[in-house]
């Protein structure tokens, strides 16, 4: 009988500064708060691999935050602890750096230790969008630093850009855009910027995003026009794709056998353990997610002094040790089905209904006819036997038609 592989993503809540359009579980930290958080991680890393002995470890990700705000030798404590501890067979380990975040020697070290895949966040290549975002680097150091990567041995990087951003044109957008791509990294991930409540961009350009979604208009001048941004999206995809760039998700253009296998993971819906603070999880159909309140996660997972009196003085106050991880939950054949269309159809290739037969023994024509001929007949969706898929003009307002399938 084959194994079941597992995947490992690794959460680092700590950045240098939050960014102005992040909702992402990070903040900055002094040094003994991050210390201490490496030594519980650890100690997670030994509690949870006791359940996964017989899972082969495909693909592991250092998210964040931004991972590289640790050390170089607390990044290499951690990846050594999960080969000791889990089955390893990992052939794809990536590591998401911010620029001004590494040296060129931290890159030799990390590499050496066996980190092959890089992530790093540019977002823009225009000095005024990046200050606009909070960013803490500059073009020039985000070149540093690729150029460092290359001459460290990472020949697999993935650049982050985004658009619609404030202040953005479409010329500035084009002119990052044709940066990087003469760069030739190995992967481009292009999102386009949502104004999250909750952050600093929310009160700055909500307003003038409600009033732009009202007639198409950003009359405070802050955010770019509905068709300025539509003509970003196309040029992405055209630029892109005339320079070896495949599209095979729809904010993920990546040059041949160059996919992140991580990614593909969440979007076929294979196993994935989420280790640190506010990780989720998701193994043979069960869901779970580990504790958002860093106190908390910090004394799940210190070390106990064998003090009783001390181990309890540790305990941070107010906060509800019972609630330190949510209830796993076995997802129902519903629930699966549903997950299934919704993050299949983001990769280009669509959904198999063969496979959708396999899985759930009925047919997906059975099961979503109704939805899948609505949007055949409107021209979103492409239906056959062999695949299902969004058509160009589908890709578009994805969102709506993945709701359809709940």
């Amino acid at each position: 009988m084959e194994k079941k592989s597992l995947s490992l993503y690794i959460h680092i809540p700590f950045c240098v500064q939050k960014c102005a359009y992040c909702d992402f579980l990070s903040a900055p930290a002094t040094e003994e708060v991050r210390s201490r958080y490496v030594e519980a991680l650890l100690r997670e890393i030994e509690q949870e691999a006791v359940f996964y002995r017989d899972y082969p470890v495909e693909t592991v990700f250092f998210g964040g935050g931004t991972p590289t705000v640790l050390n170089v030798s607390q990044l290499e404590k951690i990846l050594c602890k999960l080969k000791e501890n889990f089955s390893w067979d990992a052939k794809e380990i990536s590591l998401e750096c911010n620029p001004g975040t590494v040296t060129p020697e931290d890159l030799k070290r990390l590499h050496r230790a066996g980190f092959n895949r890089l992530s790093i966040g540019l977002q823009s290549a225009q000095e005024e969008e990046l200050k606009k975002l909070g960013r803490i680097h500059t073009y020039e150091t985000f070149l540093d630093v690729f150029w460092a990567a290359r001459e460290a041995g990472f020949d697999n990087i993935n650049v982050d850009l985004m658009s619609a951003l404030p202040g953005q044109t479409l010329e500035t957008y084009l002119d990052t855009l044709e940066k990087v791509q003469k760069l030739s990294p190995e992967h481009i991930s292009a999102y386009s910027l949502i104004i999250e409540e909750g952050t600093p961009f929310y009160d700055t350009y909500h307003q003038a995003d409600l009033q732009r979604d009202r007639d198409g208009v950003d009359r405070m001048g802050l955010l770019p026009s509905e068709e300025e941004e539509r003509a970003m999206y196309e040029a992405t995809k055209r630029i892109l794709a005339g320079h070896g760039y495949e599209r095979y998700e729809i904010s993920n253009y990546a040059k041949a056998g160059k996919e992140c296998r991580h990614n593909l993971v969440y979007w076929k819906r294979g196993n994935y353990l989420g280790l640190g603070l506010g990780a989720s999880s998701m193994v043979d159909e069960t869901r779970w997610k580990q504790t958002e309140h860093l106190e908390e996660y910090l004394y799940k997972y210190g070390e106990a002094t064998g003090n009783r009196k001390a181990d309890e003085d540790r305990r941070p106050e107010m906060i509800p040790l019972k609630k330190s991880q949510s209830e796993k939950f076995h997802l129902s054949k519903q629930e699966q089905m549903e997950e299934f269309m919704m993050l299949g159809l983001r990769m280009m290739s669509g959904v198999s209904p063969e496979e959708f037969k396999k899985n759930f023994s009925v047919s997906v024509f059975q099961m979503y006819g109704e939805v899948l001929e609505h949007y055949q007949k409107l021209g979103l969706l492409e239906v056959s036997d062999q695949r299902i898929r969004f058509t160009d003009a589908g890709i578009d307002v994805s969102n709506v038609i993945l709701a359809d399938f709940l």
